[in-house]
Order: C-alpha cells, then structure tokens, then sequence
C-alpha cells in the first residue's frame, strides 16, 4: 500500500497561485476568511482523511455493500464519514451563514473534498450528494422543506441523493415515467422506480432525503412536463419523530468497483403510501435539478482526477522502489554484472509518470477553476459579471466532467502497466483504482452526452458568445505566457489549437445549419477530445507561467526543483499529448460518414 495519495503542495499552489484565492477573499461573502483559516481547514481534511479515510479503501472494496432484508448495509465507516463529516464542514462549507453554511468559496471546499476523494473515494459521495440535494431545496424549496430537512442533512445526520434515472429510460429523461398525483392535503403520491441511485441507503442514516423528479399525470410529454419532489425515506410524523415513506429499497447493484460506495435500485409507492412535496413550479424539475446535475458533474471530474492523483503517488512509489533492468551502452549492449536500475531511470516508465502527472494537476487545475467561476458569479457586482461566469462555467463543465474521467482512466492504466503483472494483482491497490475509476465517464451524463452537449449546446449558445468569452480568457494567459522567452513556444501552439478550433467548427456549423444535426454530433466525442486537450493545454500553460515567474525571482513558497517539475510536465503535454489534436482534426473535418446509420446495416 502506498503511503501517499496526494500532493498538498501542488493543490495549495494551484488554490493561492495559480488560480488567486485570496483575491476572492477581499469579496463581501469570504471577508470572514483568510488563508490561515482555510490552510487550517485543508490541514484539518487532511488529518481526517490520512486516519478515517485512506486506512480503509482496500477494505471497502474487499466488503463492499449489500442488500439485506430490504435495507443496505454499508462500511461503518460510512457513519464515520457523515458525522464527523458534517461536524468538520465536509457538507455545510459553501452554504449561506443563514442556512447553516460556513460561506467557504466553493474553490477551498472543492480543494478539501478532491483530498477526501484521493485518500478513499467510495466515503466522500455520501457526503457530497447530501450537500448537492441540500442545496437544491435551498434554492428552490419553500421556507417549510427548507426548515424540515436541511438542518439535519448539512449536520450529517440525514443523507441526500438525486433520483433521475428509471429501468426503461437510461438516461433518456424525457422518458421518465414516474407518477405524482396531487392531494387534496397538498403534497403529492409518488409511485415508481429509480434505477443506479447513489448512496440511496444505509444502516446508519436516520433518514435519507430523495431529491426526485417526477411527472404530474396530465403535464406536458419530454423533459417539459417533469417536476421535482422532495421524497424521504421517512416522513415527519409531525410529533417529532418520523414513520415510513413507503420508500423501497429493492436492491443493491454490485459493481466492478467503488463497491463500498451503495449503488441502490429504490421503489416508490409500493403500498400506495409515498409522499412527495413539490419543489418550485411544477414542470420546471430539470432546470432545477441542472443545479445539483452540474455541482454533480464537477464532482465526478473531481473525483476522477482525484483517483488518478492516488493512482500516480502509488505507482511513482514503486518506480522509486522496484529495481528491474540495466540501462543500455553507448554500443546499445546491457552490462549483466552492473547493478540493476531503479525502473524511474527507464525512458518508457518515465514517459508514463510524466503522462499521469500532466493528466492529475491539470485536471485538478480545471476543477478548481470551475469551482473558481462558480465563486466569481456568486459574488459578481454587477449582472455584465454575472453572465459572464456562468457562460464560462457553462463552457467548460463538459470538459470538467469528462477530461478526467478520461484521460483519469488512461492514467491509471499506464500507472497500473508501470507496476507490470504485480498491477493486475489484488496484492496492489493500482488494480482497484482502475476499476474505480472506469465509472467516472458514465456517471452524471456518459462521454456520449457531454460531447453532444459540449459541441451542440455549449459551442452554439449565444451565437457562439461562450467559446468567444472562453477564447479571450484563454488567449490573455497566452499573452501574459509570451512575456517569457521561455514559454514563447509553448504559448505559440496553443494559439494555433485556437485558430483550429474555429477551423473545425467552421467545417461542421454548415452540416447543422441544413438541419443535419445527426452528421453535426456524429463526432461529438472526438471532438471532446480535441477541445479537452486544448483546455488542458491552457492550465499548463497557466501553471508553468506561475513557476517560471517563481523560478526567475527566486521568491515562490516551493523549492526550485518543484518549479521545475511543472516546467517539465508542460514540455510533456505539448510534446506527447497536445500533437494528438492533430489527428482529432483530420477526423473532425473528414468527409466520412461510417458512423452514421444507413438502410443497409454493416455493423453485423
């Protein structure tokens, strides 16, 4: 077992740095904090995490949960998790003083959670949800739910999930078909199923709040005629206690990994005795739930990059261990009698730590700078300001959910591959990352979906006003990059991947112009891939620019050889990584159409 899963030092540089966190402390909403309280609050989560958390992810795999006598038993660890969780700030951090919050930027509770995630990533999802369904009452429940079900979620005590996903709907959700029939007592009878919903059940919680969407019988068909309800495991009796909800949970799905994290397939209205509460209007529950859908999605790329940054420290460990081989000689010829090499002395090993490390803290950079933008629209001045975040955010949390998944995936098969056939033993915990991690590009929305919704939403909204505000924001760290002769480059290449991107989409707007939309999102998917290396390619570049400034003045918080490191991943990823667009490129502008369904089916 490893003895490290993350690196705090690169986390706290990209928070103060890179990405400024004390300027948004000088905003009204963080005037309470300072960076001596939040480095106390990472430090805290990193305690928690080293003694409650990282000892037992092989454990939770080993004993995964299970479904018993119409219940989920769960790791008791998961108790451990909310409670002192929910005490420490892991739920309430980001919420308003009035609500019960601690009014963290999103950015700090974003950099705490992604070390839960690393230390041990089947506990941090029961907390995570709890907070997300929190959040959506708060914003758009009535005073009531607010005052029923919040205070007891953001303490830890009661659990919280989203249920979207039916049987025979997948993640189609305009073909959700469960039921809610009005009352004349004003809350509504909910009655179906909800398939692959996380953390939908444990022994420990009191009560578990569904954040559920649903349809009114008589509502509009498709995603407009779909409300969201607030349904409980357990309803208040209104006597102080609670009874049940006729919530069913009718299985545990067990997984190829984050087996101790429940994966539940839940009923409704078995016995005709499920209550539900309408949140907001009814016919509005998808827009409302894109809140929780998009904190979801960041939390997923969190998650992702967070299990390769686990990943990467493990299988750097065994590369500065593990002796096997001998360098070559100037003649191309092994010497058997000298003493074996350390395999990190290996070009090839070399080249696939210097993979995971580009993949983990460039990634870890995008998730915080969603999470940054999030805190920047929450505290904008003016509305000028505020539309500009959310388009910015709105840009890149596609990416921020799929690059990760990913590239989080190829990063830990090759750190698996450096462990070589001890990789795919149970031994090493390198084979249990990788199939945790595999779940990532399915979860919140599959790679498929993200990709429509990245070149068929994202690309097009406004007129093209996001990529444009994404552009200029990317193009100034170009700019402030080309100050430095030695990131000249570097800041080159990636104006060139710009220009590209236009490029591209000049060569497929017309398909969608003449309604061809089918031929317009064929390649959907490869073109995520160009565009994530690109935005990858700008946190490079953004970091680099922070160590290069540190390195010239000799005034960073780091020494110079961890400056240095990121000097040389940036070399890695416009060498190795970033030439891939180019092929992306071919593809994207091709005249093919293979993928694209004829009268004569050849897929056989």
């Amino acid at each position: 077992m490893a003895d490290k899963y993350v690196d705090i030092d690169t986390l706290k540089h990209l928070l103060y740095d890179v990405h400024h966190l004390e300027e948004l402390l000088e905003r009204e909403r963080f005037q309470d904090h300072d960076k001596e309280s939040l480095d106390l609050f990472l430090d805290s989560t990193k305690s928690f995490a080293d003694k409650e958390l990282f000892p037992y992810i092989k454990e939770m795999d080993e004993q995964p949960a299970y479904h018993k006598d119409g219940g989920v038993i769960v790791h008791p660890q998961v108790k451990t998790m909310m409670e002192e969780g929910g005490e420490l700030g892991f739920i309430s951090g980001p919420f308003n003083y009035e609500d019960g919050g601690m009014q963290i930027p999103l950015i700090a509770q974003t950099a705490s959670s992604y070390i839960l995630d690393a230390a041990n990533n089947h506990l941090p999802g029961y907390a995570g949800l709890t907070q997300g369904a929190a959040e959506l009452i708060i914003h758009f429940a009535n005073q009531e739910l607010k005052d029923t079900y919040v205070p007891n979620m953001l303490a830890g005590k009661w659990g919280g999930t989203m249920c979207l996903t039916e049987p025979q709907a997948g993640s189609s959700l305009s073909d959700i078909v469960t039921k809610a029939t009005p009352t004349d007592d004003g809350h509504y009878h909910i009655s179906g199923q909800k398939i692959f919903i996380s953390g939908g059940d444990n022994q420990f919680s009191e009560n578990i709040v569904h954040l559920l969407l649903a349809r009114i019988e008589g509502a509009p068909k498709g995603t407009k005629g779909i409300s969201l309800f607030v349904v409980p495991k357990n309803r208040p009796d209104g006597k102080g206690g609670l009874v049940s909800n006729d919530v069913t949970t009718v299985a545990d799905f067990q997984k190829m990994g984050q087996r101790g994290y429940c994966t539940t397939h839940l009923g409704f209205g078995d016995s005709e005795d499920c209550q539900g509460y309408l949140v907001g209007e009814a016919n509005k529950g998808l827009s409302y739930m894109f809140l929780m859908m998009n904190a979801a999605r960041i939390g997923v790329g969190r998650g992702a990059s967070a299990i390769a940054s686990a990943a990467y420290h493990a299988s750097l460990q065994y590369a500065n261990e593990r002796p096997q081989g001998r360098k070559l000689t100037s003649d191309g010829t092994k010497n058997p009698e000298q003493k074996q090499s350390l395999i990190i002395e290996h070009a090839d090993v070399r080249r696939m730590l210097l993979l995971q490390k580009a993949v983990v803290e460039g990634s870890m950079s995008l998730v915080l700078l969603a999470a940054k933008y999030y805190d920047l629209e929450v505290t904008a001045r003016t509305p000028e300001e505020k539309n500009k975040y959310n388009t910015l955010l709105e840009m890149i949390i596609p990416v921020v959910k799929t690059y990760p998944s990913e590239a989080g995936s190829y990063a830990v098969n090759n750190g698996l591959q450096i462990l070589g056939g001890y990789g795919f033993c149970s031994d090493f915990i390198l084979q249990q990352y990788y199939r945790d991690i595999r779940i990532s590009a399915i979860y919140e929305g599959t790679t498929g979906i993200q990709s429509q919704d990245l070149l068929g939403r994202k690309m097009t909204m406004g007129n093209g006003e996001g990529l444009q505000l994404l552009s200029a924001e990317i193009m100034q760290s170009i700019e402030t990059a080309s100050k430095h002769e030695a990131l000249q480059p570097y800041a080159n290449i990636l104006g060139d991947k710009l220009k590209l991107t236009q490029k591209i989409l000049e060569t497929l707007m017309p398909h969608a112009m003449k309604g061809d939309y089918e031929r317009f999102l064929a390649d959907a998917s490869v073109f995520m891939e160009f565009f994530s290396l690109i935005i990858i390619g700008w946190t490079w570049l953004d970091i680099a620019t922070h160590a290069q400034v540190a390195l010239t003045n000799g005034n960073g918080s780091f020494s110079d050889e961890f400056y240095q490191s990121k000097m040389a991943t940036l070399d890695y990823f416009y060498s190795y990584e970033l030439p891939k667009t180019a092929g992306q490129a071919e593809i994207l502008m091709n005249a093919s159409t293979v993928t694209i369904k004829k009268e004569t089916e050849f897929i056989v």
